[in-house]
């Protein structure tokens, strides 16, 4: 696949969003030392990573005197709208990005987002960021994540694991899977016993990211790189892609995945979950937290799928100064409290997974397992990523084929057609072709 920079695309996407003015030091000095800087973010409050940034907060404003002013907006809102608010007088002086080329990818190309080199090395990030965790921080010319610049740092990780109610399992005499024969058996011992065993919400990403999962059982290196990087053209034959589509609709069939996925979101099945009302929840480790605080009635455990190749999921999202910042020095300055020992160790400690801890100091033992499973596959290059990654369209786009499937409107032929039809229009956007 030749890749080309797809600047006329930005450019069309830029001017819609409204004039980009020019991002000089004018605005990014630090002209005096303010009372607050702005942090805007999207986080669940009691998520590992929201009670870091705050306790770095607290260190850091013990130190310079300057406090952090945290504005929580919706995902959607930081999403959709990002390139408006980094490309306006109000621009925060720290915020959290997605990251992936879709996302911090094409903020980084239409100048928005500060090259942080110049603070990697005064602060030394490079050393504690590494490896896959910094891939999704760093970009090239043409914002495809693992390059060389560093418009974002990330301070966690995160990943999808599945999250077993033991309880609900003890209940029935099922045994928690290692294996994924054994998965499925005891899916179908919940069926019989009148139980929906999977938790999945098909109106947000849910199924999606099970879907993903499937895929990452049976991928190859190759595969992802085409799929994320393209580097060739994706194999829409491969076995990985046929075998996630028709698994997904197997397990729809057989009733493993409610038909009523489809009106539910994810804080719904979230909800369910912490309720006992599902013995199975595959979702992403930002809920660990939550799920330590909040689950008082049963005991759980969570693992990636059994006998999958990759784990999915990455580094976490991205804190980025946008170039109109105000406060670009002071911005970096809290970044390097986020990554500092004590910031990180509290994290781990809280239920996230710190990209720069001391594991000696993690004391909870739910923390370090997930922490040490994580590892296991970001040392070994095994991180999947996300499927919309490649695309910003592929967000919404991919869980729309997947909601027809489990909604029966689709087979699991034309939700993979539609799959690579979405995909094909969303990196062609995007600026690369063929």
């Amino acid at each position: 696949m030749n890749i080309r920079r797809g600047i006329a695309a930005l450019a069309v996407t830029t001017l819609a969003l409204g004039s980009l003015a020019a991002c000089g030091s004018d605005t990014a000095q630090d002209e005096e030392t303010p009372e607050s800087l702005s942090f805007w973010y999207y986080e669940e409050d009691d998520s590992g990573q929201t009670q870091a940034w705050k306790k770095a907060a607290e260190l850091f404003e013990e130190e310079t005197g300057v406090s952090i002013n945290f504005e929580r907006k919706s995902s959607t809102q930081m999403m959709q709208n990002s390139s408006q608010y980094l490309n306006s007088d109000d621009a925060p002086d720290i915020a959290e990005s997605n990251r992936g080329n879709g996302s911090a990818g094409v903020l980084s190309t239409m100048g928005l987002l500060t090259d942080l080199g110049e603070y990697v090395e005064q602060y030394g990030w490079d050393e504690k960021v590494t490896g896959a965790d910094a891939t999704v921080a760093k970009y090239d010319e043409n914002g495809i994540m693992g390059g060389d610049t560093w418009y974002g740092m990330t301070s966690y990780a995160e990943f999808q694991r599945v999250y077993y109610n033991e309880d609900m399992f003890a209940e029935y005499g099922i045994e928690i899977p290692t294996t994924f024969d054994e998965f499925e058996e005891a899916c179908q011992k919940f069926v019989d016993a009148g139980v929906t065993p999977i938790a999945a919400d098909a109106q947000e990403y849910g199924v999606l990211w099970l879907w993903w999962q499937l895929v990452s059982q049976k991928a190859d290196d190759a595969f992802m790189e085409d799929w994320h990087m393209y580097k060739g053209d994706v194999d829409w034959d491969s076995g990985a892609l046929t075998y996630a589509t028709d698994t997904i609709a197997d397990w729809v069939e057989k009733g493993f995945i409610s038909t009523n996925a489809t009106g539910m979101k994810a804080e719904d099945t979230t909800q369910a979950f912490i309720k006992g009302e599902y013995p199975i929840y595959q979702t992403g480790t930002w809920n660990q937290g939550r799920f330590v605080k909040q689950i008082t009635d049963f005991e759980w455990t969570a693992a990636v799928l059994p006998e999958s190749v990759f784990a999915e999921g990455c580094a976490g999202n991205l804190l980025v100064i946008p170039e109109r910042s105000k406060h670009h020095d002071l911005a970096a300055k809290f970044i390097d409290y986020v990554l500092s020992e004590e910031v990180q160790n509290y994290l781990g400690n809280a239920g996230g997974i710190p990209v720069a801890a001391n594991l000696d100091e993690i004391t909870d033992e739910k923390s370090k397992a997930m922490i040490e499973e994580y590892s296991s596959f970001a040392n070994n290059d095994k991180l999947s990523y996300y499927p919309d990654y490649a695309a910003s369209s592929l967000t919404d786009a991919i869980p729309a084929s997947l909601q027809e499937l489990v909604n029966g409107t689709m087979s699991a032929d034309e939700t993979l057609q539609s799959i690579h039809e979405k995909y094909d229009s969303g990196v062609e956007e995007m600026g690369f072709a063929d």
